[in-house]
């Protein structure tokens, strides 16, 4: 898998290898019996394993698909965030109008710590991993070694080790015949689909130059409460460091990159750009950027140009733009010919929403003893395509794709304890150090 060359993948590679061919499902023969996944059981067995607001939310769109599920354990390195999920979703569950009881978590199956996902995996037929994503491809190995299905947020790593875990950790779920989805939940959106399989039929001609955004105001910060370690404060205020999170490129923008690799049915073969912190440059952001601006170059000599950045008081932008040799898409569901005719305007307005519609699919393929989802592999490689673009904003070189993939620079702890010390720790003053472009080394 390390050895993969982008500039050789030819486009019908390119969809088998995504799994999202044909309306975003890949197809292949059930090789379980609907009941397989327990023993005298039909009931589906839900694991979490990360319970902040991605995982709890995880967990109860789990719960709201049609087959019979429950969920039965739950973990988070924190006790106080796992009780906070367990009853805001005791809370929630009452609302959707479903049979039977759906959550069976007894305090005897609510772990916390850094290894409490070892015991969720144990106890579970399907594996819902939303930790930060420092931790997933840990999680994700332990779970497929274990022959789980996997539901797995994004991005799924943040750094290159990372990665190439995940690539043969998704090997192996192909060869256990385990279904992954990924949350890149525009794969799973109609309107995207329509608006992707139409840019895949020539609707434009060539794709010459791809736009992808995702400027915002930015997200929460965690002010470092008495007492606190160094782990504990980096762990509950994970967004603003790299190992825990990969920047906001990697956290955020892999939505709109991945969906510029989708149309161009390829990945780039390198990376250059410029970025730093002007805003929020206080002691509470971490080592992150607030901007970052990179041109990604594809192996056919076109580029996609993307912006991310988190700054208040700028204006919001989040979408993804195409210029074709026969006209253009300039925005999701839209495509106009060259003289501004109108091929496609979609309305999604009675369309399932996606976040809950990847796990209607996910459940429903797993209850019918089918297989159908590969998540993994693409998932790794949008990743990839966000940790290049850090690399090259923090390095201020060109950096090439194989380099990028191949990087022994692992930004993991040595040692996972509250006790034990991150490899970035703060300086005298209480600030953490910054990528500088032209010295700091990513590679």
């Amino acid at each position: 898998m390390q050895n993969d060359q982008p500039s050789k993948m030819k486009r019908r590679d390119f969809v088998k290898k995504t799994g999202f061919a044909a309306g975003g499902l890949m197809m292949a023969p059930a090789i379980l019996s609907a009941k397989a996944y327990v023993e005298g059981n039909d009931t589906i067995k839900v694991g979490l394993i990360g319970c902040g607001g991605r995982g709890t939310g995880a967990a109860l769109q789990a719960m709201s698909v049609k087959e019979s599920v429950k969920l039965v354990a739950m973990a988070d390195a924190f006790q106080d965030r796992l009780e906070g999920s367990y009853k805001q979703l005791q809370q929630e569950m009452p609302n959707y109008e479903i049979d039977g009881v759906r959550m069976d978590v007894p305090a005897e199956h609510r772990f916390y710590g850094f290894e409490a996902y070892k015991q969720v995996i144990d106890l579970c037929d399907v594996v819902l991993i939303a930790t930060p994503p420092g931790f997933r491809p840990a999680h994700f190995e332990a779970a497929v070694k274990a022959g789980k299905h996997v539901f797995m947020e994004k991005p799924v790593a943040t750094d290159a080790p990372g990665v190439r875990k995940v690539l043969e950790t998704a090997e192996l779920a192909k060869k256990k015949k385990l279904n992954v989805v990924v949350g890149l939940q525009r794969h799973y959106q109609k309107k995207y689909q329509k608006w992707v399989d139409l840019l895949h039929e020539g609707a434009i001609g060539d794709i010459t130059s791809s736009r992808v955004y995702w400027n915002s105001g930015g997200v929460w910060v965690r002010p470092r409460k008495p007492g606190q370690t160094e782990m504990e404060y980096q762990m509950q205020n994970w967004y603003y460091f790299n190992w825990l999170c990969g920047d906001h490129i990697n956290e955020q923008h892999i939505h709109n990159l991945d969906v510029g690799n989708w149309v161009k049915q390829a990945y780039p073969v390198r990376a250059s750009g410029m970025g730093g912190r002007q805003v929020r440059t206080g002691p509470e952001h971490g080592e992150i950027f607030d901007h970052h601006m990179v041109e990604y170059e594809y192996a056919d000599g076109s580029f996609m140009h993307s912006q991310c950045r988190h700054i208040k008081g700028c204006p919001t932008m989040v979408t993804e733009a195409f210029q074709g040799t026969n006209g253009t898409a300039p925005k999701p569901g839209v495509i106009l010919t060259r003289s501004g005719h109108t091929i496609l305007d979609y309305n999604d307005r009675k369309d399932p929403n996606p976040y809950q519609y990847e796990h209607d699919l996910l459940f429903e393929t797993i209850a019918n003893g089918d297989y159908k989802y590969e998540d993994a592999e693409n998932g790794a490689k949008a990743t990839l395509t966000a940790i290049m673009g850090r690399m090259a904003t923090y390095s201020g070189q060109v950096i090439e794709w194989d380099a990028a993939l191949n990087s022994d620079l692992s930004l993991m702890p040595e040692k996972l304890a509250w006790d034990a010390n991150p490899k970035v720790m703060p300086l005298e003053d209480g600030a953490y150090p910054i990528a500088v472009p032209g010295e700091t080394k990513v590679l």
